[in-house]
C-alpha cells in the first residue's frame, strides 16, 4: 500500500472514532509498528492530526465535516488522473476544481503533498471550488485558503450552481483549473449532465490560464446531456487504460490525451 493510501485510511479510522492508536493502525493496515508512527508524524507535521503518546486524536473540528463519500468503480483510474493532476501544481498557485469524484481524488492527493507545507500559519496555496465537499475535505489544512462559490446547492454532485456561483467565480483569477466531466464523445465533445452545472464549469475555464479536463478511460466515447465549450481549454488528463482506438479517436477530432502530455489543441477556426 502506497504512503498517500495509509494516510488517507489513518484520517478515515480517526473520521470514525476521533482517535487512533499504533497498535490499531498495525492491525487495519497491516504496517509496521515503525511506518505506522511516521505515517502519524507526517500528518501531524501538516496539522491534520495530533500526535499522542502512543497514537493520535483528530484536531478540533477536523473530521465533523462530510469529507468522504462513497467509493467510485474506478478509483485506480482515478487515483492516477489525481497524481498526474497533483503534480502540475506548485506552492503559491490558484488551482480551480470543479465538483466530481476525479477532481475530489485530486484535492485528496494535494492535502497530503508536504511540499506544499510551509511555515506554520502561512498559506502556500489558493483552492477556488464549487464543491462543498472538496472545500469540506480541505478545510482542515492550515496551509490552503479555500474560495467556496456562492450558488444554489445541487443535492446530486454537491455543486453549486446558478448566477452567484458564476458571478462569484468572474472576480478572479485562476492559475490552473480541473474540470471534471461525465463523457467525452470525440466527435462532439466534452460533457456533462447537469446544464447548471456546464456554465458555472465554463466559467471556470474561462478565469483559468491553464485548464484540463479531467476524465478516466471509461468516459471517453460515452455521452451525457450537455456539451461543454472546449474553445478555452489546454489539455485533457486521462489514465493510461485509455485505448489507442480511444486516443486515436480524440486525436482525429483535434484532442490529444495523454499520462505524459496531457495536451489538448483545439482545432483553428476557419
Amino acid at each position: 500500500m502506497k504512503r498517500e493510501e495509509r494516510q488517507n485510511q489513518i484520517l478515515d479510522l480517526l473520521a470514525s472514532r476521533g482517535q487512533i492508536d499504533v497498535d490499531e493502525v498495525v492491525k487495519q493496515l497491516g504496517t509496521s509498528p515503525a511506518t505506522a508512527r511516521r505515517d502519524l508524524d507526517a500528518l501531524a507535521a501538516a496539522s491534520l492530526l495530533t500526535r499522542t503518546h502512543g497514537g493520535a486524536v483528530s484536531n478540533s473540528v477536523a473530521y465533523d465535516l462530510p469529507s468522504r463519500y462513497q467509493r467510485d468503480s474506478n478509483d485506480r483510474a482515478k487515483a492516477q488522473i489525481a497524481k498526474l493532476a497533483a503534480d502540475m501544481v506548485s506552492q503559491n498557485m490558484v488551482i480551480g476544481l470543479s465538483g466530481g469524484t476525479t477532481t475530489k481524488a485530486i484535492a485528496s492527493e494535494l492535502s497530503l503533498r508536504q511540499d506544499l507545507v510551509g511555515e506554520p500559519g502561512r498559506v502556500t496555496l489558493t483552492v477556488v471550488t464549487n464543491a462543498v465537499n472538496i472545500a469540506s475535505m480541505l478545510a482542515v489544512r492550515p496551509h490552503i485558503r479555500v474560495m467556496v462559490t456562492g450558488g444554489v446547492l445541487n443535492d446530486r454532485s454537491y455543486e453549486l450552481v446558478g448566477p452567484m456561483a458564476q458571478s462569484s467565480l468572474a472576480k478572479i483569477t485562476i492559475d490552473l483549473a480541473f474540470v471534471g466531466i461525465n463523457g467525452l464523445d470525440p466527435e462532439v465533445g466534452p460533457m456533462v449532465s447537469d446544464e447548471m452545472e456546464a456554465a458555472v464549469n465554463e466559467q471556470m475555464i474561462r478565469q483559468s490560464s491553464s485548464s484540463y479536463l479531467v476524465a478516466d478511460s471509461s468516459k471517453i466515447g460515452r455521452r451525457s446531456f450537455v456539451i461543454l465549450d472546449r474553445e478555452n481549454l489546454t489539455g485533457i488528463i486521462t489514465d493510461s487504460e485509455a485505448t489507442s482506438e480511444q486516443l486515436g479517436a480524440l486525436a482525429k477530432a483535434g484532442m490529444r490525451a495523454a499520462m505524459d502530455v496531457a495536451t489538448y489543441q483545439p482545432e483553428e477556426k476557419s
